[in-house]
């Protein structure tokens, strides 16, 4: 990997970053939830939280792989049971809407209910109906998790939605500006490669580890 390909040491320099990118003065005028779209930007979004002196969480959520390609994603399902589908994927491989709403199903019961009630000890989400929510995650490459994510945020009926990242393609703003208030980045690329590829260090977090973070508070 060259050198030049990486912007942040880890993900404490990219939340440094990020955080300058947003007009923190302004917004705590107003009362804000951050959300996390992922087990990777757990700690971003508490930092971002703490800057702004509000509360933040996480929106659980599971992706949606091809019959017979578990690298090729074609939707999100949140513990919300919003689901965000890929629409040209699943034509393009002449996918069965049932497929995905049999799987989207499945996993809410077996899986996503189940980290839910572990994660927030039984107590019912953080309400976001009336408030200013800027969701957050470590990239936006392809979108669809975050997509998934502002699906969930405008079911719920609130104020505004912003999105903060430190990195995110091209091709993801236009979709994204097009259905929030305000999108905050460090760094846009036209050529996305992963995010590994963009940060020197980058444990992968998984459910577990959000699980001691949240006990760490």
């Amino acid at each position: 990997m060259s050198s030049t390909n990486i912007f942040f040491e880890n993900r404490f320099e990219a939340t440094k970053k990020l955080i300058e990118e947003l007009p923190i003065d302004g917004m705590k005028l107003e009362e804000w939830i951050v959300l996390s779209s992922s087990y990777n930007s757990y700690e971003i979004a508490k930092d971002i939280a703490k800057e702004l002196n509000s509360e933040f969480d996480i929106i659980l959520n599971k992706k949606i792989y091809a019959p017979n390609n578990e690298e090729c994603e074609i939707a999100v399902v949140t513990e919300y049971e919003d689901v965000f589908i890929h629409e040209e994927l699943i034509k393009s491989f002449d996918i069965n809407i049932d497929y995905i709403y049999y799987q989207s199903k499945n996993i809410f019961e077996y899986d996503l209910k189940d980290q839910g009630n572990r994660f927030r000890d039984g107590a019912k989400h953080l309400s976001f109906e009336g408030k200013n929510v800027l969701i957050v995650d470590e990239d936006i490459n392809v979108g669809l998790v975050m997509m998934a994510c502002i699906k969930t945020v405008i079911n719920q009926k609130v104020k505004s939605i912003s999105v903060a990242t430190p990195i995110i393609s091209s091709a993801s703003i236009e979709a994204i500006d097009a259905i929030t208030d305000d999108l905050y980045y460090v760094k846009k690329l036209d050529h996305y490669i992963e995010v590994e590829y963009y940060y020197k260090e980058l444990p992968n977090l998984e459910f577990e580890d959000i699980l001691k973070i949240k006990k760490g508070q």
